[in-house]
C-alpha cells in the first residue's frame, strides 16, 4: 500500500490536533480524509471513491454538488451574503412563501435558524410562550439534537452525560416500536398500547400543564422505528382532546426523505408546527425553519416574538434552499424516492434468506435501517442498546469492511442504516447493498 502524501496526512493531523470531533474519545479516532464529492458519492485524496448511503448524517438530500445550487449560492454571494435579521431580503421572503406553499395548508409562517437543533430550541419557546405551559411529551427513543435543550428534549442515552444540568419540563414516553413492542408480547397482536400510554402519562403530569407534544416525523437514527398505521392520528386525537400544541420534528424526515416533503404528511395529519433542516438546504449551508400555524402566527401579531439569532434568515442560506427545492421539483426526486425506497425494500428481502443476522429491517422511503440480531427467534441484538465503544468489536469491524469495499454509511449499535440522496439509481443501490452483503458475514458468524 502507498503511503499517504504528507499534505493528506496533514490534513488529518490538523483536524485531530486542533478540533474536536463528535461523540468520540479523540484518541479512537481515524477519520476519511475526502477531497471531494459528486452525486452519491464521496472521493478520498488517494482517489478511492466512496458509495454515500447515509446521505452523510441523513442530510445531504439531493446529492452532493449539484451546480444549480452551487450557482445559486454564488449569485447570492455577490449581492448580500449576511444581512441584520430585522431587514428584509428577497430570498427570505421567498423561501417562506415557498415553505408555506408546501408545508400542510395550516402551517403559514417561518422562523429560519441555523440549524435542527436551534430550531428544536426555538420550536419548544414558542410553545411555550403561546401556550402558557411548560410541559413537553417527547419519547425515549428519540434524537432532537445536542444543544443542551434539544439534547434534553430527545431519548437518546448520550443525554445521561449532562442529565444533571438537562432543561427541566421533557417528559419521556415509550416509543411505537412494533419490533420489540412490549405491550404486543403480551397481547399477541397491536391495540395502540404506546398511545395509551401517552395518555396515561399526560394524566398524570396534569394535561393543563403540557405545552406540546413533539416526536419525528418518522424515527431517524433511533433505528427507523416505523409507526403503526394510526399512530399519528391517534396522537393528533389525544392533542386535540386535551388542547396541546403538536410538533412534527421533521428534521431528518422531511423534504422528500420519507416520500412526501414531510413524512407526516404520510398519515393525513397537520400539526400545529413543523421543524426542519438538514433536507432544506441539502447541507449545502447551514439553516433550519420552525413553521407554525395561522393560529399561532397570529399569536405574535400583539405579542413579542421573543426569539432571535445574529443568523436568522440570512440571505446566503435561503437562496440555497429555494435552489435546493427547486431541484426537488425539478428533478421529480420525491417521486424516484419513493420508487428507489421500494426497489430496496424488494432487494433487501433477499438479503434476508442469505443473512440470518438480519432481524429486521424499517424503512420509509428513503430512511430506513437494517437490526441486527444474533438469534431471530429470541430477537436477541447483535450488540445491546447504548452499549459502549468497548464492547463494539463487530460493529468496527462491520464498518472497517464496508469502508475498505468503497461504501460509506452511518451505524449504531447494532443499526446499519440506508437512507442514500434522493437521486440514487438502482445501480448504485445493488453495488452498496452488496458490499452490505459481504459485511453482514462478519455479522452471521456471530448467529446462535
Amino acid at each position: 500500500m502507498s503511503k499517504k502524501p504528507v499534505k493528506n496526512q496533514e490534513i488529518i493531523d490538523n483536524c485531530l490536533n486542533y478540533t474536536f470531533f463528535a461523540w468520540s474519545k479523540q484518541n479512537d479516532l481515524n477519520p476519511l480524509n475526502i477531497e471531494r464529492t459528486k452525486g452519491c458519492y464521496l472521493y478520498d485524496r488517494d482517489g478511492k471513491s466512496y458509495i454515500d448511503f447515509s446521505s452523510q448524517l441523513m442530510n445531504v438530500n439531493i446529492g452532493h454538488s449539484h451546480p444549480k445550487v452551487l450557482e445559486a449560492i454564488a449569485k447570492q454571494s455577490q449581492n448580500v451574503c449576511y444581512i441584520y435579521p430585522a431587514i428584509a431580503s428577497e430570498p427570505r421572503g421567498l423561501l417562506g412563501k415557498k415553505l408555506a406553499e408546501i408545508m400542510p395548508k395550516n402551517l403559514v409562517k417561518s422562523f429560519f435558524t441555523l440549524g435542527g437543533a436551534d430550531a428544536i430550541e426555538n420550536a419548544i419557546k414558542i410553545a411555550r410562550m403561546y401556550s402558557g405551559k411548560d410541559k413537553i411529551i417527547t419519547r425515549y427513543r428519540s434524537f432532537h439534537g445536542a444543544t443542551m435543550g434539544a439534547i434534553s428534549a430527545g431519548g437518546d442515552p448520550r443525554r445521561h452525560a449532562v442529565d444533571a444540568n438537562a432543561m427541566p419540563g421533557i417528559i419521556h414516553v415509550e416509543d411505537p416500536y412494533c419490533y420489540r413492542c412490549p405491550w404486543s408480547q403480551v397481547l399477541g397482536f397491536c391495540d395502540y398500547e404506546c398511545v395509551k400510554h401517552m395518555e396515561r402519562v399526560i394524566l398524570f403530569e396534569n394535561p393543563k400543564r403540557i405545552a406540546a407534544i413533539m416526536i419525528e416525523g418518522e424515527s431517524g437514527t433511533s433505528g427507523c422505528i416505523k409507526y403503526p398505521p394510526l399512530y399519528w392520528k391517534k396522537v393528533k386525537e389525544i392533542s386535540d382532546k386535551y388542547g396541546i400544541i403538536l410538533i412534527s420534528d421533521e428534521v431528518m424526515s422531511g423534504f422528500g426523505r420519507c416520500g412526501a416533503w414531510f413524512a407526516v404528511q404520510n398519515s393525513g395529519v397537520e400539526p400545529d408546527m413543523i421543524v426542519t433542516s438538514k433536507g432544506l438546504t441539502s447541507a449545502y449551508l447551514p439553516l433550519g425553519a420552525v413553521t407554525v400555524s395561522k393560529e399561532i402566527a397570529n399569536f405574535f401579531n400583539d405579542n413579542a416574538f421573543v426569539a432571535g439569532l445574529t443568523g436568522s434568515s440570512y440571505p446566503l442560506g435561503c437562496a440555497a434552499a429555494l435552489a435546493n427545492i427547486k431541484v426537488y421539483e425539478e428533478e421529480n426526486l420525491i417521486q424516484n424516492c419513493r420508487n428507489m425506497g421500494t426497489y430496496i425494500e424488494q432487494q433487501v428481502d433477499k438479503l434476508k434468506q442469505i443473512h440470518p443476522s438480519i432481524g429486521d429491517f424499517r424503512n420509509t422511503g428513503l430512511l430506513g435501517c437494517l437490526e441486527l440480531v444474533k438469534n431471530r427467534e429470541t430477537k436477541e441484538p447483535l450488540l445491546p442498546w447504548n452499549c459502549q465503544p468497548a464492547v463494539q468489536g463487530v460493529l468496527l469491524e462491520i464498518n472497517k469492511k464496508l469502508l475498505e469495499l468503497g461504501l460509506f454509511t452511518f451505524l449504531k449499535w447494532n443499526f446499519i442504516f440506508i437512507a442514500p440522496p434522493l437521486c440514487v439509481t438502482k445501480t448504485i443501490i445493488d453495488d452498496g447493498l452488496a458490499i452490505i452483503s459481504e459485511a453482514l458475514n462478519l455479522a452471521d458468524a456471530m448467529y446462535k
